[in-house]
C-alpha cells in the first residue's frame, strides 16, 4: 500500500482543517506515493527516532508534535530539527504529524486521556464555533432518497451520536427550460411543475467542497438549486479539552496518586488541597491552561500538561489544578495512531517508538 493511503486514514479520523491557526500539522517531509515499508509512531521526531526508523527499515514516521513549526532558511545541521530533516531525506523517510487536529477530534488525544482515567459521559469542554453549515436543496420526490444517501456518504447529517440526520418538506417546484438545455423532466419552452422534496442537513465547513461535488453528481437536475447557510451553533463533536465523570468519587489525594500512577508522572504539580471530593473531571493534553476558565464551575479538577505560575494563585479556591507534564499527558497518542492504522491495515508493520523523547527530566 502507498504511504498516501495511511495518511488519508489518519486525516479521515482527524481532518487537517480541525487544527488551530498556529499549527503546522500534516505532511512534514517526504513523498506519499512510495510503498510503505512500515510505520513508526512517536510523540516527537528526534534524531534517535529517525535512527530507530532506519534500523527497522520503516519509511514512515507518524508523530503528534510537528517537527517543522517555523520555516527553515538553511539546512546545515546546526540543530536537531535540521539534522532530522537531513537524515529523513537521506533515508527516504516520510514524516507526518497529527497535532491540534488530533487534539480537537472526537476520539482524539483528550478522549484517550479520559479513557485512561476511566471517565464516563464525556463531552468536549470548548466546542468549536462557526464550524457548521446547513445545506438546503430541492430534489424530485423519486430521486430524494438517492441524493440524501449521497450527501450522508459525503459527511452530512452527523449530530452528536446520530447520523443520517435530515429534515424533509414536500412541495412543488416550477421551472421553464430554455433552448439548448437538457431538462430531466418537463419540455423545453413550457412551464413545468414538479413534486419535490426540500432536504435540509448539516455538515462541517471543511466538507463543503466534497458535499457540493456529491450533490451535483447525484442530483438529477441539470441546474440544481441549493444553498449553504453558516450556523452559529457550537460543534459539540469537535473542540478543545473534554469533561466527564468518574465512575466513583475520590478524595483529592487519592485522585492525584491515581493520576501519578496512570500517566507515570515523575512529579505532579497541583494547587492547595481543600478537601474536595473529585467526581467531575476536566482535562486537556499538552499546554491546556487556556481552558481553566471553561472548567471552573463545571468540574472539581482540571488536568493538563502545563500551567502558568500565576494560575496556581488565581484558581486555587475555584478548582483543583493538576499539572502532570506535557509529554506525560500526551504519551498515549501513539495508541490512537496504532488503533487507526491496525484497524484499516492489519498487515502493515507498525511499531510504537521505544524512545522516550521527553526533554524534561526529574531528579
Amino acid at each position: 500500500m502507498k504511504i498516501k493511503e495511511v495518511i488519508d486514514a489518519l486525516e479521515k479520523f482527524a481532518p487537517l482543517p480541525l487544527q488551530d491557526d498556529f499549527d503546522n500539522a500534516g505532511l512534514q517531509i517526504g513523498l506519499t506515493d512510495a510503498e510503505v515499508t512500515g510505520a513508526l509512531l512517536c510523540l516527537d521526531v528526534t534524531e534517535a527516532v529517525v535512527k530507530e526508523a532506519v534500523a527497522l527499515g520503516y519509511n514512515l514516521i507518524i508523530a503528534h508534535h510537528p517537527l517543522l513549526f517555523k520555516g527553515l532558511k538553511t539546512i546545515t545541521g546546526k540543530n536537531y530539527v535540521e539534522r532530522c530533516v537531513m537524515e529523513a531525506i537521506r533515508n527516504g523517510i516520510t514524516v507526518y504529524a497529527a497535532h491540534t487536529n488530533l487534539d480537537n477530534a472526537c476520539g482524539g488525544v483528550n478522549f484517550k486521556m479520559a479513557e485512561k482515567i476511566g471517565l464516563k459521559n464525556i463531552q468536549v469542554l470548548e466546542p468549536k464555533d462557526n464550524s457548521l453549515l446547513k445545506l438546503v436543496t430541492y430534489v424530485p420526490e423519486m430521486q430524494a432518497d438517492d441524493v440524501r444517501q449521497a450527501l450522508f456518504e459525503a459527511g452530512c447529517g452527523h449530530i452528536g451520536n446520530y447520523d443520517a440526520c435530515s429534515y424533509n418538506v414536500h412541495g412543488e417546484g416550477t421551472f421553464r427550460a430554455a433552448e439548448g438545455t437538457h431538462p430531466f423532466c418537463g419540455q423545453i419552452g413550457e412551464l413545468h411543475t414538479e413534486a419535490e422534496v426540500r432536504i435540509e442537513t448539516v455538515l462541517p465547513v471543511y466538507l463543503k467542497r466534497n458535499v457540493e461535488k456529491a450533490l451535483l453528481k447525484s442530483h438529477p437536475y441539470e441546474e440544481p438549486a441549493y444553498d449553504f447557510f453558516a450556523l452559529q451553533n457550537e460543534w459539540k463533536q469537535a473542540g478543545a479539552g473534554v469533561i466527564g465523570d468518574l465512575e466513583e468519587p475520590m478524595d483529592e489525594s487519592d485522585f492525584l496518586r491515581m493520576l501519578k500512577k496512570t500517566f507515570e508522572v515523575g512529579c505532579i504539580k497541583h494547587t492547595q488541597l481543600k478537601g474536595r471530593r473529585i467526581e467531575r473531571v476536566a482535562l486537556c493534553g499538552g499546554a491546556g491552561a487556556f481552558l481553566l476558565p471553561k472548567a471552573v464551575g463545571k468540574a472539581d479538577v482540571f488536568i493538563t500538561g502545563e500551567v502558568r505560575y500565576h494560575d496556581y494563585f488565581y484558581y486555587e479556591n475555584d478548582i483543583l489544578v493538576a499539572e502532570i507534564g506535557h509529554y506525560e499527558s500526551e504519551q498515549y497518542t501513539k495508541e490512537i495512531f496504532n488503533s487507526i492504522i491496525q484497524d484499516l491495515f492489519p498487515t502493515l508493520e507498525v511499531r510504537m517508538s521505544r524512545i522516550n523523547t521527553n526533554p524534561i527530566n526529574y531528579l
